[in-house]
């Protein structure tokens, strides 16, 4: 028999593997893929930094609504439809540079806060199935977003230039450029070291979000938040609004995901109208949870790891892929393939942890119940 020193220790290996599993298993695929895709060191670092610009500060827009206990938020991309929106909005009135960039964030946050307040609602009313619920809601919205953009532009939304506009005189194009804003934010006070450009503003406003991210933890609202992801009834009990909480931290992770987005997009140099917003919020999450998340715990480290590992994966695989079969499209399925495989991974885990908890509770409560029942059976002998 294991004494519960052993038993406690088995319990903490197989947590501290649970952890590290996906990162490590990571670290291994891209160990093997990066010599076969025969990519130089430079320019596989150039990618890496470029990426990380491009997917961090959207990343970081997922800790809030972990850190109060409502899991990945697949409803950050309400946030990148609504700054799609803006952009749009902006590319009409020819607004460029870094102007149309900013014009086009304040545009997204008045949607994505009434859209993030929708969601939030929704949410409160499907408690502990806030991740499937936000992922359906991602689709009911991309509906209405289709609906605005396909026929209300142009038709009821003022829209000047025929150049964004379907020949039919209403509706926006499957692409529209940002030719204007194409990495302006990136060149702007961006620097060389060894051939590879680091976009020195970008990462500044990054290294902004992780420290307003890290002050807000120890705010009164972010020590709510906490105490709500921990435990709502007790949060309930020491007088904290839970609900009104949860929907400040979606409306937040919104907001957020709106900014990252114009970020991302004026990066890319274009919107693809109608699948832009579509995969992002997969992308993200998988990121974060491929740099070691939880459902129930992340953190800054997470967002940063889990972009170098799960990006470097994207950039090596296809070409890997190529290699190996004499077609790019089998690293295309593979990299997809492990965008879900990863959160399925992570769901599980998750669930099984929760269950494991939950029966060492019941064992725990069962074992003081017999110690008490022992202890009274003891006394009424005396």
């Amino acid at each position: 028999m294991k004494t519960e020193n052993e038993k406690k220790t088995s319990q903490d290996m197989v947590g501290l593997f649970q952890k590290v599993s996906v990162p490590v298993m990571f670290i291994i695929i891209c160990a093997v893929c990066i010599p076969i895709s025969g990519l130089s060191a430079p320019m596989l670092i150039n990618e890496i930094v470029t990426r990380m610009g491009r997917n961090a500060f959207l990343i970081l827009s997922l800790l809030i609504p972990i850190m109060a206990g409502m899991g990945l938020n697949f409803g950050m991309t309400l946030g990148a439809m609504a700054a799609e929106i803006g952009l749009i909005l902006v590319s009409d009135w020819q607004i460029v540079g870094i102007p149309g960039m900013v014009l086009a964030a304040i545009l997204s946050v008045p949607i994505s806060t009434l859209l993030g307040i929708f969601c939030g609602k929704i949410l409160n009313q499907a408690k502990g199935r806030e991740m499937i619920t936000s992922y359906i809601m991602s689709f009911f919205i991309n509906g209405i977003y289709q609906l605005v953009v396909l026929y209300l532009m142009g038709s009821i939304i003022p829209i000047k230039h025929s150049s964004i506009k379907l020949p039919r005189g209403y509706g926006i194009r499957n692409t529209v450029s940002l030719l204007g804003m194409r990495q302006k934010l990136d060149n702007l006070l961006a620097i060389k070291i060894a051939g590879i450009k680091i976009p020195m503003l970008t990462f500044i406003i990054i290294a902004l979000l992780c420290l307003f991210i890290v002050w807000f933890r120890r705010t009164k609202l972010g020590q709510d938040m906490r105490a709500v992801g921990q435990d709502m009834e007790v949060a309930r009990d020491a007088g904290i609004n839970v609900e009104r909480t949860r929907i400040i931290s979606i409306v937040m992770s919104t907001v957020l995901a709106g900014i990252g987005m114009v970020i991302y997009l004026q990066n890319m140099g274009n919107i693809a109208t109608y699948s832009a917003h579509s995969q992002i919020g997969m992308f993200c999450i998988a990121a974060l949870l491929v740099g070691g998340a939880s459902v129930d715990r992340a953190s800054i480290g997470n967002v940063f790891l889990g972009v170098i590992l799960f990006h470097t994966m994207f950039i090596v695989a296809p070409r890997a892929g190529a290699y190996i079969t004499g077609d790019s499209m089998i690293g295309e399925y593979f990299r997809v393939f492990v965008s879900y495989a990863v959160i399925t991974l992570a769901l599980i885990m998750y669930e099984t942890n929760k269950r494991r908890a939950k029966s060492a509770a019941g064992r725990e409560l069962a074992a003081a119940q017999e110690m008490d029942d022992a202890g009274k059976a003891a006394a009424g002998e005396k």
